[in-house]
């Protein structure tokens, strides 16, 4: 059955709109020191690595530079949060799911032109593609073509809001293209694979909430988090496609950040080996290369980057401008909506 344009996304303007009560108000969290609260950073982040945050944040507050330091955290989808801080929400330190989220940023003068110098480029986590499936594997999911096979129901977030998504979208490309197919054959392939999408949540986190309730076959997800639902006990398993793509997950501080300071501290910090070990604990892949296990996090035969196709820069409007780009022309003949803000 072909599912509902209105079941399957959001119009740019309810997306926006819903990003920005998320993030004002309805995910809204607080941690604190002992010291005072003499500073509050407000944190705004895409949706996955909120239990990272948990445990990283009482660890940066017990830190010299954490001292007496308070937090305010938001938690949605990537387009959607960088879109609201872009239009206002007030933000000291966003962490998303895209560099293209926090160069949004950098165009609106909010943040440095330099945020990605480094030794990371700005990152502070990686992960990779996968594919989650129920436990046991019952539709036996080896590989992205299985995916397009008659009666295999796929979950992935929307392209409009979600970093997530954009990351599925350019893996199951990009396998196809490290399998020998040309570029016409690898979009072939991403029509057929959004003829067996039935759902398209507003976020990453969102869409492994539909597939832990009970609906799909597989959900193409962050392998952070897959390890996040086996860790609360959610009976499921994820396979690692044999060419998939590098997630790079960035974090900046915002120019006019009353606490420029602490905010400055705090980004640095998750980059400590301290707090990477608590990203790996909570599934992410290290930025450091000498803290990832290789039993937990096992390199896949063909693991490709975004800079293969020439960087967010090139990718964004090439496959996702609104109008024009070649995955959204895919969506709008499935009759989905695919205006952003």
């Amino acid at each position: 059955m072909r599912r509902s344009p209105r079941a399957r996304t959001l119009t740019a303007l309810a997306a926006l709109a819903a990003a920005l009560v998320l993030a004002a108000c309805g995910s809204s969290s607080s941690s604190s020191s002992s010291g005072g609260g003499s500073a509050n950073l407000s944190l705004v982040a895409y949706s996955t690595p909120k239990e990272a945050y948990a445990d990283i944040i009482p660890a940066f507050d017990k830190t010299a530079a954490g001292k007496g330091v308070t937090f305010t955290q938001s938690y949605g989808a990537s387009g959607d949060q960088s879109r609201a801080v872009a239009a206002g929400l007030p933000a000291d330190v966003v962490a998303f799911s895209l560099s293209s989220d926090v160069n949004r940023l950098v165009k609106s003068g909010q943040v440095a032109a330099d945020w990605n110098t480094g030794p990371y480029k700005g990152n502070v986590t990686n992960s990779v593609v996968v594919l989650v499936v129920r436990k046991g594997n019952p539709k036996h999911i080896t590989g992205w073509s299985d995916l397009t096979k008659k009666g295999v129901d796929v979950i992935t977030p929307s392209l409009i809001s979600s970093g997530g998504a954009r990351w599925n979208v350019m893996a199951a490309y990009g396998a196809q293209i490290k399998q020998g197919k040309t570029p016409q054959q690898a979009l072939d392939y991403l029509k057929a694979l959004f003829h067996n999408v039935s759902v398209q949540d507003k976020s990453a986190r969102d869409a492994l909430n539909t597939f832990t309730q009970g609906k799909g076959d597989v959900l193409i997800s962050y392998e952070n988090d897959a390890i996040t639902a086996q860790q609360k006990g959610q009976s499921v398993d994820y396979v690692i496609p044999k060419q998939t793509i590098l997630i790079e997950n960035p974090a900046a501080v915002l120019k006019n950040s009353k606490h420029l300071a602490q905010a400055q501290a705090f980004v640095k910090f998750l980059t400590t080996p301290e707090a990477q070990k608590i990203y790996a604990a909570k599934g992410y892949r290290p930025v450091i290369p000498t803290l990832v296990d290789p039993k937990k996090y096992p390199t896949p035969p063909v693991l490709f980057t975004i800079k293969d196709f020439g960087g967010w820069s090139a990718v964004t409007p090439k496959f996702f401008d609104p109008s024009t780009g070649l995955v959204t022309k895919i969506e709008q003949s499935n009759g989905v909506s695919t205006a952003s803000g």
